[in-house]
């Protein structure tokens, strides 16, 4: 005892010594403090520069799926357990990754059998669903792509070195439209599996941008101009007898020198656009990541083969691009698997994926983990002599059997049907909304309705990295009652061109303008097969106007009017209350096959101040010139005060092949008469195109001012009035049914109408009501038996007396009464027979009639009281 206490004793004092010395250790700094000089502002300064050096790595959200925002009893009992057939799946898996591990120490685990949303694993092949969607939008594989890339928000790996510890369902990514990208892979591959491509979800390392879905260094595919294909034109040979070019005189050494001082300005103008370049890319270039190749991504592979794709490719199912097998973003692959089974890259990445060979049947490449697979193993070179003893042949077929006996079948997808409604799939983006950053672009994405002006999608391209100088907008837009499309904003210009569907009230195509103020630089394109006039252009500006045409009768093409100085200047100057003055108008015809080119104008040129009027005829084809005449209107009196009215120096001819008629001062003034009335109606033509160009932008003004949408007659929801008319039309469907149900008819009615409404009947009223229904129920048996006997008898006669026409006058018909007397005979003959079949009938069913009213009545209740003695 004495021992013991002198142990306690001794860690008591032990104890109290290491408490003086944590006091006095604690006390020091404070000390310390006290003793330390003041810091300066250099100091300072240099402590909040090594401050601002230090980074601080904020971890990565984990997904916002999570147990807490998943109901767990709604879901489907497949989601929650196995069944037996997976469970053995799932020991077949191990067993694989045991074995995998053990010969490849230095690889990463698989990705087998991840968690679901109920906590439960399951075989990632078994979380592909292959599913046909019934939207024919969603059956290539781009618009699907396109289609997950825009319903889903991207949520990073909660660990980039490492695969998720759960991978969920489709039908739960659908429903809460986010997830990281095995879940993306994975609905995408099953969309694409139930559209018949070749597709398998992919575990490997991707680069940095590809894992955080960072397209700030991509251009966007929408501002890529596609390369125009150049045709080359056909040089035609020359001639023999050609007039030969005149010669160049210009100085030889001149054009040397130019050229070389062009060529000194090219040189240079390109070599500071290669040190711009340079300095761009040297702005532009990403930062070295610490963890390049070691980023986990999911991404989907496509094979060649279905659906007549040429060549294997990889798509990101993030951004929705597409990308070739040799791509720099993909630095590996771990392994790949399909809804029927599981492959392991065996494979050296350390070119990246750019040598992998993609065929699946090869074991030395691609380690399977079943046996029962539809990739067909490499052909083998026949190396062997052809002689084969019939042993081996049988050892062969019995490994085979072996073989397929051991083989296991892909247990089926505990995955639910996937749906997705039509609302979800109209409305895409999450929210409505979704917005991409790209290099020096931005795109904007609405769900249809959204925006009320029906905005659908935006892009906006900058100048600069930092997206701050706006160079130009496109604006895409959907159900516009003003069927606009495209709007294109250029900043730098202020040019805007708007493009319009088939439907416009003007049959606009396409506007380009910068003011919407009238007589302003604009250009307008029409679709001409809606316009009667067959305008396909008008190109406008302050002092001119140019129309182009095709398909007229009258073979108008061209029209190109010269505008002067309005002599009045009101307050608002306007075509329609003071028209800018015409000066000169310019029309161009097509060749008109029915008239001989010297008759047929070519061009025709008013000139109206000077009352001048040009013509140039077409020329011939054996021709190498054309005829021209020109007419000059005078308003001159001759020396008896007499007004010309036509002089041989009022019109100047050239002709090719000169016709006598044609000189004659007749024939020249009837043509001077009709060009007068032809220049009347062109003026009137231009004028009505200045008015048909303010009526235009009139119309514009205003269906900017309400961007009315359009709304199908089968979207129920948004159209007001179809769903006001339907239910109007539900409503008087309901009250004609109770209108109905109330006229039923009462068979008592007529019978209890004598006695008061509403009172109950005594015995003998009772009795008194059954007796009277009971006779006229038999009454009208009687009654209706009568009248088939009496019809009967009818035609009976009817048939005698033809019988007996027949028979009297059988030798003096003709052919037509004969075979109107047959036809007549067995239309007869057939009515009887159906009479006596109903008259029959009726013998046989009205006693039965008679007993069930009788025995309806004892079992009305308002009788069955009264009538129970009776029974």
């Amino acid at each position: 005892m004495e021992v013991l206490k002198e142990k306690v004793e001794e860690e008591e004092e032990a104890e109290r010594e290491e408490a003086a010395e944590r006091g006095k250790k604690m006390m020091r700094p404070v000390e310390m403090r006290r003793e330390e000089p003041p810091m300066t502002q250099e100091m300072l300064r240099d402590l909040e520069k090594k401050l601002s050096e230090i980074e601080i790595v904020i971890p990565e959200q984990p997904s916002i799926i999570t147990k807490d925002t998943i109901d767990i009893s709604k879901l489907p009992l497949s989601y929650q357990s196995n069944t037996l057939k997976e469970e053995h799946l799932l020991e077949v898996a191990d067993n694989f990754a045991r074995q995998y591990s053990h010969l490849c120490p230095d690889r990463v685990p698989l990705f087998l059998h991840p968690l679901n949303e109920c906590g439960v694993p399951k075989f990632v092949s078994t979380t592909i669903r292959p599913t046909l969607m019934p939207y024919p939008e969603l059956y290539n594989w781009d618009s699907c792509a396109q289609f997950v890339s825009d319903f889903l928000s991207m949520v990073p790996l909660p660990d980039p070195l490492q695969p998720p510890s759960h991978l969920y369902s489709s039908t739960t990514v659908l429903k809460h439209q986010k997830g990281n990208c095995f879940d993306f892979s994975t609905l995408l591959c099953s969309m694409l599996i139930g559209a018949g491509y070749d597709a398998y979800c992919v575990n490997g390392y991707g680069s940095q941008d590809l894992c955080h879905m960072d397209l700030t260094r991509d251009v966007c595919p929408l501002t890529m101009k596609h390369k125009e294909v150049v045709q080359e034109e056909e040089k035609v040979p020359p001639k023999k007898y050609t007039i030969k070019p005149p010669r160049d005189l210009n100085s030889r050494f001149e054009q040397e020198q130019e050229m070389k001082k062009q060529e000194e300005l090219q040189g240079e103008e390109e070599r500071r656009r290669k040190e711009e370049e340079q300095r761009l890319l040297e702005v532009e270039k990403a930062k070295t990541d610490p963890l390049h190749g070691l980023r986990v991504h999911s991404w989907v592979l496509v094979l060649s083969g279905k659906r007549e794709m040429p060549e294997s490719f990889y798509i990101d199912p993030f951004t929705a691009r597409s990308y070739s097998t040799q791509d720099d973003h993909f630095l590996g692959i771990e392994s790949l698997w399909n809804h029927k089974n599981y492959w392991v890259n065996m494979q050296d990445c350390w070119n990246g994926c750019k040598d992998l060979v993609f065929d699946l049947g090869d074991p030395v490449r691609w380690e399977y983990l079943l046996l029962g697979t539809d990739k067909a193993p490499l052909s083998v070179a026949e190396e062997e002599d052809d002689t084969m003893n019939d042993d081996d042949n049988d050892d062969v077929e019995n490994l085979g059997k072996e073989d397929e006996d051991k083989s296991f079948d892909m247990a089926s997808s505990w995955v639910e049907q996937i749906e997705i409604s039509p609302e979800a799939f109209e409305t895409r983006c999450p929210n409505g909304k979704k917005v991409i950053q790209y290099k020096r672009a931005k795109l904007e994405k609405w769900a249809p309705y959204l925006n009320s002006n029906g905005l659908v999608c935006r892009l906006t391209t900058y100048e600069d990295l930092e997206c701050t100088m706006t160079l130009e907008i496109k604006e895409w837009f959907q159900n516009r009652e003003d069927t606009l499309q495209l709007r294109h904003i250029n900043k730098s210009t202020g040019l805007n061109i708007d493009y319009f569907k088939p439907g416009h009230p003007q049959a606009l195509r396409v506007h380009a303008y910068k003011s919407m103020q009238p007589e302003m630089d604009r250009v307008m394109e029409f679709y001409e097969t809606a316009r009667v006039d067959g305008l396909i252009k008008r190109e406008e500006t302050p002092k001119t106007m140019t129309e182009y045409y095709r398909g007229r009768s009258d073979f108008l093409s061209y029209r190109h009017v010269d505008f002067g100085d309005r002599v009045k200047k009101l307050a608002l100057n306007s075509a329609e209350s003071n028209p800018r003055p015409m000066v000169k108008i310019t029309e161009r015809f097509s060749r008109n096959p029915e008239k001989p080119a010297d008759e047929d104008v070519a061009e025709r040129v008013f000139l109206i101040p000077e009352e001048r009027t040009q013509l140039r005829y077409h020329c011939r084809d054996d021709h190498i010139t054309a005829s021209r005449r020109e007419f000059l209107r005078r308003t001159e009196v001759d020396s008896k005060g007499n007004k010309i009215i036509m002089t041989p120096d009022m019109c100047i001819n050239f002709e090719v092949e000169p016709v006598e008629h044609t000189k004659k001062l007749l024939y020249q003034y009837e043509a001077m008469m009709k060009l007068k009335n032809e220049e009347k109606l062109s003026r009137h033509q231009a004028w009505e195109s200045e008015l048909e160009v303010l009526e235009i932008l009139k119309l514009r003004e205003e269906e900017e001012g309400a961007h009315t949408l359009t709304i199908s007659i089968y979207d129920t929801k948004r159209n007001e009035k179809s769903k006001e008319y339907r239910e109007a039309m539900e409503h008087v469907m309901h009250e004609e049914h109770l209108r109905q149900v109330e006229a039923q008819l009462d068979y008592l009615a007529p019978f209890l109408a004598p006695f008061p409404p509403g009172e109950k009947l005594t015995h003998w009223q009772a009795v008194q009501v059954r007796d009277e229904c009971l006779s006229d129920f038999k009454q009208r048996l009687i009654d209706k038996a009568n009248l088939i006997q009496a019809r009967f008898e009818k035609e009976t006669q009817e048939l005698q007396k033809q019988q007996q026409w027949y028979q009297e006058n059988q030798v003096t018909l003709t052919a037509e009464d004969k075979a109107w007397y047959l036809s007549y005979y067995s239309q007869a003959v057939f009515r009887m027979r159906i009479l006596e079949q109903r008259l029959n009938r009726h013998r046989e069913l009205a006693p039965l009639k008679y007993l069930a009213l009788e025995e309806k009545l004892h079992k009305d209740p308002r009788l069955v009281e009264f009538l129970e003695v009776f029974i």
